[in-house]
């Protein structure tokens, strides 16, 4: 889909081509604008001494800055932000580097956040960390483009880079977000060695299959998917899109993805395979181990939890219709109940759970809901759970997944993405969970689930929580530093 890198002359047409669609870029036009760029590297190089402190042995310090706007937020992404400082800063202890993060967090200080990060993930960094808040991350923000938003939050990420890179030039540049058209702006401006971490590609393969497809989805409106001049308008688009996308992401030097399905899109569109490595997502294992897995013996009935963010990729509405579908089965003898558990960021969301609210309604579910709860009611939930119910298409990876498992419920996923690919896989050849990918299957699934014994329940139990160690903080530790030890070379 894209070459294996980009010359200068390729981002000043691939800018060009960006703002004035169809300017074709003549050699005499793209050597003044050459000019033009290196005259703004140097002015950026300038500012770098300028701004660069010295240690005590009077040497300049490294910079190492991470882009990552929403560094307040406290979730997946947070936390690997965090663990990943944490892991520079013990391996590289004796060595003069100043931390930087570039957020749009300006409603807290710098200590409020590090605080944040030590009340939700447990996270106290070592060495001090700089933060530079940007005006303008209004700009990466879905609300701000009704129609063409991929597009519209790309280049809108670009003035934010802009605005970052003005404020801090650092020596290395990590995108930890996945904003990838900031990359060649730190590489060929600010002459950065330039690392990132793709948590989820900007735009998939399995996306362009949806629109070829006039697949209905929550990211492909029905008038869209019903329409085959439309469909073949956005196709087209898509496909624009991702070749654009492939040549920025291939200015990285490191490209970190979190999962199996993640790297396969990944190297299909960058084709940078020599620089691409998976790094599994850093998740709180440890937290879960001390739940007692053989506390199911005394449970007068079954709890069914899902935990997830109320947005529409998650796929509530499929988890309340599988779980009305069980409770016709048959089958099930069992007093059962299912409970929703999740965040709720603002209106919106808010009115996606009222929605939720009123399907149960409709379909005489019980159904809990349970919104913004802290840490120690969500363990608790999990600790009593016999099924943990995860609806997302195509989900990246998965932390809430492997902390259901770590937990010991018994995880049943969607049989797509991150969940089918590295986590509900066997163990040593064991039985780890289940996946379905519709409501009947769902509800097989758990009934199936229901009707084992509890010994036979608490072996695939004791596999899950096995087969989850690779996702520890020590593990990502080890291959994040392993992946970035290039840039610090």
């Amino acid at each position: 889909m894209a070459g294996s890198g980009m010359c200068l002359c390729d981002l000043i047409r691939l800018l060009c081509s960006l703002f004035i669609p169809g300017l074709v870029v003549s050699g005499a036009a793209c050597l003044l604008m050459v000019v033009f760029v290196l005259g703004i590297r140097l002015w950026v190089n300038h500012k770098k001494k300028q701004a660069t402190p010295e240690g005590k042995d009077g040497k300049k310090h490294l910079v190492v800055a991470f882009f990552h706007p929403y560094c307040n937020a406290g979730g997946g992404g947070e936390r690997v932000l965090w663990c990943a400082l944490r892991a520079l800063q013990k391996r590289y202890k004796d060595v003069n580097i100043t931390y930087v993060v570039y957020t749009g967090d300006k409603d807290v200080t710098g200590d409020q956040i590090l605080n944040g990060a030590f009340r939700r993930f447990n996270i106290k960094l070592s060495q001090p960390v700089k933060f530079v808040f940007l005006e303008k991350r209004y700009l990466v923000e879905a609300r701000l483009y009704p129609h063409f938003t991929l597009l519209g939050q790309s280049l809108g990420s670009i003035f934010l880079g802009w605005e970052a890179l003005t404020k801090c030039v650092p020596d290395v540049f990590i995108d930890s977000m996945g904003y990838a058209f900031t990359l060649p702006l730190f590489k060929y401006l600010g002459g950065c060695r330039i690392g990132c971490y793709v948590h989820y590609p900007t735009i998939s393969m399995d996306m362009l299959s949806v629109v070829r497809n006039q697949s209905a989805r929550f990211n492909n409106a029905s008038f869209i998917s019903s329409n085959p001049v439309l469909s073949r308008f956005k196709l087209i688009y898509y496909y624009m899109f991702a070749y654009v996308y492939g040549l920025v992401g291939s200015a990285s030097d490191v490209i970190m993805v979190n999962s199996t399905w993640t790297l396969n899109h990944i190297l299909f569109l960058w084709n940078s395979g020599d620089r691409t490595s998976i790094v599994y997502p850093p998740c709180d294992v440890q937290t879960f181990l001390d739940i007692d897995l053989a506390e199911e013996h005394r449970r007068s009935e079954h709890s069914i939890v899902s935990v997830g963010q109320f947005r529409p990729e998650k796929d509530h509405p499929l988890q309340i219709r599988a779980f009305s579908t069980l409770l016709k089965r048959k089958s099930v003898t069992q007093k059962l109940k299912l409970i929703l558990i999740g965040g709720c960021r603002d209106e919106e969301d808010e009115k996606r759970v009222a929605k939720l609210r009123k399907l149960c309604d409709e379909l005489g579910s019980p159904v809990e809901f349970k919104v913004n709860i802290p840490f120690e009611e969500l363990k608790k939930h999990l600790a009593e759970a016999t099924i943990g119910l995860h609806t997302m298409w195509n989900e990246h990876f998965g932390i809430g997944i492997v902390e259901c498992m770590a937990a010991g419920t018994i995880m049943l996923a969607h049989d797509s993405g991150g969940p089918k690919l590295d986590i509900v896989v066997p163990y040593e050849g064991n039985i780890t969970g289940f996946l379905a990918n519709d409501e009947e299957s769902y509800a097989a699934a758990m009934d199936h689930i229901l009707s084992l014994s509890a010994e036979e329940r608490l072996q695939i139990r004791q596999n899950a929580r096995q087969s989850v160690d690779r996702f520890s903080d020590q593990e990502f530790d080890g291959n994040f530093l392993s992946a970035v030890e290039q840039l610090f070379k």
